[in-house]
């Protein structure tokens, strides 16, 4: 009798086991099979929120193709500069922007085309940084950064001497840039002050002028060193509406001949920003298009990111 006790002990005891096992198994399966679903659901709204992105891109590029048909300038009071509110999609919004590349300063226009420093685009970012609040030190850090030579220039230049002594090391570009987010890598350069310095440079191909109608208002103060705060205010509030009317009268008291050269009322580059929202998935594209002559619009540099 006790034998048989026992013996469906064992069993009962083998059959929780089993129960248990069983259960365990079947857990595991399911919340595999939910981690596999919550992947490919990730992975297909990431997709298509890239494909939006792409579509946004597109529509932008016919919108700079039809403002250059509307008029030969551009300034802040046109379409294009217009933020794009949030446009609800299928599962979320897509929302973007439109920034004006040649309102910022160039900083490729540091040198020429031999690779040689030019001396007044040198000065002319000296006194950005000064307009910033920032160490003008940092123009020619920047400018060795960016030159062809190898030889550190007197007295705040920095070369790979400086770099390949930091860890971990790294060389200096020596060549014109393609992403001005290279300038946080700079000897010297904290974060806080490449985060007030990124939002007024760019780096496009080759020298370019500056859209005297865009400029954010360090870079219209950095054109001469006379200009003051209160000039720049002033300025500001000229070319609210619709852009200046007459840049010849405006500036030619205020710069010199050669700096109002340089001055535009027109832009061949454009940054646009696009936020795409689907679910809890997150896609920024970052597109810098050209602009020829005839309206042609291209991009030529795009940078992704998705959260």
């Amino acid at each position: 009798m006790k034998t048989c006790t026992a013996s469906r002990g064992v069993a009962l005891i083998t059959a929780i086991l089993i129960t248990a096992l069983a259960s365990m198994v079947a857990a595991n399966l399911a919340w595999d099979n939910a981690l596999d679903v919550r992947r490919t659901t990730v992975l297909l709204n990431q997709e298509q929120a890239v494909q939006v992105a792409l579509g946004a891109e597109s529509w932008v590029i016919g919108i700079l193709h039809q403002d250059l048909e509307d008029s030969e300038t551009d300034h802040l009071g046109e379409i294009w500069a217009i933020e794009l509110p949030g446009l609800p999609i299928d599962g979320g919004e897509v929302t973007g922007n439109i920034e004006d590349l040649q309102g910022r300063f160039n900083v490729n226009n540091l040198i020429d085309d031999n690779g040689n420093v030019v001396p007044e685009s040198l000065e002319r970012f000296r006194r950005l940084l000064i307009a910033l609040e920032l160490d003008p030190r940092i123009a020619g850090v920047a400018a060795d950064w960016i030159d062809s030579n190898i030889e550190a220039s007197f007295p705040d230049g920095a070369e790979d001497p400086i770099y390949t002594g930091i860890i971990p090391p790294y060389r200096s570009a020596n060549q014109s840039l393609t992403s001005a987010s290279e300038f946080a890598a700079l000897e010297g350069m904290a974060r806080e002050s490449f985060n007030v310095l990124r939002p007024h440079i760019t780096a496009l191909p080759g020298r370019t002028n500056i859209n005297i109608n865009t400029a954010t208002g360090p870079v219209l103060q950095s054109l001469d060193e006379n200009l003051s705060a209160a000039d720049v205010e002033r300025l500001l509030a000229e070319r609210e509406i619709a852009g200046f009317a007459d840049i010849q009268s405006t500036f030619s008291s205020l710069v010199t001949p050669d700096v109002l050269n340089t001055l535009d009322e027109s832009t061949n580059y454009f940054q646009l920003k696009v936020v795409v929202r689907i679910d809890t998935v997150r896609v920024t594209l970052y597109s810098v298009l050209q602009r020829g002559s005839q309206g042609s619009v291209a991009p030529i540099l795009r940078s992704l990111g998705t959260t």
